[in-house]
């Protein structure tokens, strides 16, 4: 990524941070619902652990700075820049802000996903701090900006994610903000789009917004900031001009973990050998289980139209059900959707360019293995 023009900052401080803490109370035992929760209250049961996400964090932003937030996962990123945007409320400390802030946190998290891509426009502006005169005077460009053309009509429930991410970047940039906050959100849609949203930032940056942004990408870092500061469990441990901050965390992440010079080997009991053949066999049951389910749907996709796509988008979920980013029960519920829908349909939800022949092959194989 080329260098973006350089800041122009001032002495004027638009965001100060002063002393703020953020604890989380975790409970330690799962409690399903509310009477059990009382019922443990009562009965004094209900343990639980104080978790400090933010230690103590002190720092200044100036107008038309650019400041990076790093540090490895749990750090403490996201914390802060919720807290800043006022989704958190600090356990301790304050935050002070002066201007228009944007926040490209979580996009579309706002959404009800029973509504139109129109009707959530409205709603999630409305979360942003927009008025509805002022959604009314930018709904155009926010729906052209989106590219979701005659979908903005389509209930959000049918979306993909980058459709949700999409109409979510387009409503959180209608606004001249005088503060842009970014986590990880460069990246958002496919190539052309990200080239689109980029070029959307950078136009804010030219302004001489003020800038508080996320990322793992050190080159993007460089690229955009000239200030950085780096967390770690919590705690400010560098703040400084960004390439000398970008330094530390290099050397964080590239520093090898300590060797183990020794191993304690403590002899497993009974009860623990029992155990473990127990979560063996549901382990063994679960595997079983899922195979007879991309069995039956195999089968079922074999008799639709479009197979080969239908079978992309299948493994798409199916990649994101093993990155953690469908629960089972929501990949389940896609699939059921995907065997269900008319991909012809005008108003489908499924942009999916499949590759041909994936699908046969796959047929070829299953056939083989059956022959064997």
């Amino acid at each position: 990524m080329k260098q973006m023009s350089k800041p122009t900052t001032t002495d004027e401080v638009v965001i100060s941070v002063e002393h703020v803490t953020m604890r989380f109370t975790l409970n330690k035992e799962k409690v399903d619902n509310l009477k059990e929760y009382f019922i443990r209250m009562l009965k004094g049961k209900l343990e639980y652990n104080n978790f400090i996400a933010l230690n103590d964090v002190n720092f200044e932003v100036k107008k038309g700075d650019r400041l990076a937030i790093l540090g490895l996962n749990g750090a403490g990123k996201s914390t802060l820049l919720k807290t800043i945007v006022g989704v958190y409320k600090p356990t301790e400390g304050k935050v002070t802000k002066k201007g228009i802030i944007a926040p490209l946190l979580e996009l579309g998290a706002g959404f009800d996903p029973n509504y139109s891509g129109r009707e959530n426009i409205y709603l999630y502006g409305a979360i942003l701090g927009y008025s509805r005169e002022y959604i009314q005077s930018k709904i155009e460009e926010i729906i052209e900006f989106s590219e979701l053309g005659h979908f903005i009509e389509v209930p959000v429930k049918n979306y993909s994610s980058g459709m949700r991410a999409r109409l979510g970047f387009s409503i959180a940039t209608a606004v001249d903000p005088d503060i842009l906050i970014l986590d990880e959100v460069l990246s958002v849609g496919d190539a052309k789009f990200r080239k689109k949203s980029l070029g959307k930032v950078k136009s804010m940056f030219d302004r001489g917004v003020t800038v508080l942004f996320v990322s793992h990408s050190i080159e993007q870092v460089k690229a955009i900031c000239n200030k950085a500061i780096l967390l770690e469990h919590g705690n400010i441990i560098a703040h400084g001009d960004v390439d000398e901050v970008a330094a530390i965390y290099e050397e964080k992440t590239l520093r090898p973990k300590a060797q183990v010079t020794q191993a304690v080997v403590v002899p497993i009991t009974a009860d623990e050998k029992a155990e473990e053949k127990v979560a063996l066999a549901e382990a063994k049951e679960a595997i079983e289980k899922e195979k007879d389910f991309e069995d039956l749907v195999i089968d079922e996709i074999s008799k639709k139209p479009d197979s080969e796509k239908r079978y992309a988008i299948y493994l798409d979920f199916k990649e994101k059900y093993s990155s953690d980013e469908l629960s089972k029960d929501d990949f389940k519920a896609e699939v059921k959707k995907l065997l269900e829908a008319d991909l012809n349909a005008a108003d489908s939800p499924y942009e999916f360019e499949a590759p041909m022949g994936k699908f046969e092959a796959e047929l070829k194989k299953r056939s083989g293995e059956a022959q064997e």
